[in-house]
This record gives structure tokens, sequence and C-alpha cells, in this order.
């Protein structure tokens, strides 16, 4: 199956400031989104976009500049305006995070967009429509509006969580066994009876089992350390 964050494409319309630009070409590129479109914008190229873009330098030089949103739309399967302000009329409306899921089944038949207006204007009404769903980021009531790259970096974010992102492994040693478990429980058992701490007919063995299946991934090292702990104590 094809990469579905390949088919998705940031357009952003008439954007002021170059600077955002860049740090929208950031925010796609954490995300693995690279295919920016721009449409009309003051200043572009410009060495502020380039500064924040930071490693995403890639991404601003592979974007293309179309002179309306038509163009830059016109291939896609469908089409999601962003906008804060509620609008009397419109498309049909989702929340962020439905609206990637929607997206990701779409890029199943060709590039799907989502459209960000200008920092200060926002989308007109005209290039709203142009969209099949109007989108909404959910936010405190009193104050609803985002930066255009931190609204960028939202919307991409949430395309990657729909397309079952998980978080990078950080284990480094070898995961404890069955064996290694049933080892240690043993090892309870021998210190808890030598000490005099289990005393016939406790409930310990059951309740130090249940215990260390609430660790969802012991290490080999760990069970170790436990049993070396209990090895040393037992010698006094």
């Amino acid at each position: 199956m094809a990469n579905e964050l390949e088919r998705v494409r940031i357009v952003l319309c008439r954007p002021s400031h170059p600077g955002n630009i860049g740090s929208a070409a950031r925010a796609m590129k954490t995300m693995g989104v690279a295919d920016l479109r721009l449409i009309a914008p003051q200043r572009f190229p410009a060495p502020e976009a380039e500064w924040l873009a930071t490693n995403a330098v890639d991404v601003l030089e592979a974007a293309r500049v179309h002179a309306t949103l038509g163009e830059a739309i016109g291939d896609c399967v469908t089409a999601f305006a962003l906008s804060a302000r509620p609008r009397e009329w419109s498309p049909q409306s989702l929340a962020v995070r439905e609206a990637a899921g929607a997206a990701l089944t779409r890029a199943a038949d060709g590039p799907v967009a989502f459209v960000f207006g200008n920092e200060t204007a926002g989308l007109s009404n005209d290039e709203m429509f142009a969209c099949q769903t109007l989108v909404h980021i959910p936010a405190d009531p009193a104050y609803t509006s985002l930066n255009l790259a931190q609204a960028v970096q939202v919307v991409c974010y949430e395309l990657r969580m729909a397309q079952g992102a998980e978080v990078p492994s950080t284990r480094t040693e070898k995961p404890a066994t069955t064996a290694d478990l049933e080892g240690l429980y043993a090892h309870l058992e021998q210190a808890a009876t030598e000490t005099g701490f289990m005393a016939p007919g406790s409930k310990l063995r059951e309740r130090w089992r249940r215990l260390f299946s609430r660790v969802p991934a012991l290490e080999r090292e760990e069970v170790n350390i436990l049993r070396g702990l209990l090895k040393a104590l037992l010698r006094k």
C-alpha cells in the first residue's frame, strides 16, 4: 500500500510572512508530509523562510507556487479548508481529527489537500467553497486563533496519528522471558519463606505475580538485578 502521507498536499493561500512558510515546511517534514503549495505568496523565496525551515529546506525548494487555488487543488480528489471562524454557510464541517482520518481514506484514490488562509484574514468565502469540507481545530472558545505554522503542525500531526504512527521503542536490553519471570517468582518465594515473611496459606504468590503483571515489559537485566538483591539479602 502506498504511503498515504505522500498524497497529502498542504496549501497556503496568500501567506504574508515568509517565516511562516518556513515554519510550515518544518512542521510538515517532522510528520512526513512533503507536498507544499503556495498561492500568491507576498514574498517567496526569501531568506526568512529558509531560516525558520531549519532542516526542511528541501520541502521549501520543492514547493510549487500557483496563481490561484484552483490551480493548486484541481487534481485533488478532495480538499479540506481550515478555519477558526464559524461560518453561517459552509461545506460540511469536521474536527481536525475526523478530517485527518477521512483524508487518508480518500488519499487511496488520489491527492488530497488541506488549505490554509492568510495569517490575518484567513480564507475567503470563495476559497472555502472551493473545498468540500470545513475543518476546525478545537481550541479554547475565548481564543481560537492559531499561528499559521502551528495550525499546519496540528493537521500534520493528526494525519500521522491517523496513519497509525507509534512512539519509537527505546528498548536496548533483551526482554525478560516467561522462564526469567518464573525464576524470579521462585526466588521471591525462597526469600519470603526463609525469612519467615510468608506465613502458611499466604496469598503472597498470587500478589507478586499480579504486581509484576502490571509491568508491561520487564527486561532480563531488571529481573537479574532483583534476583541479585534477593541473593545478597539471603546471604545475610
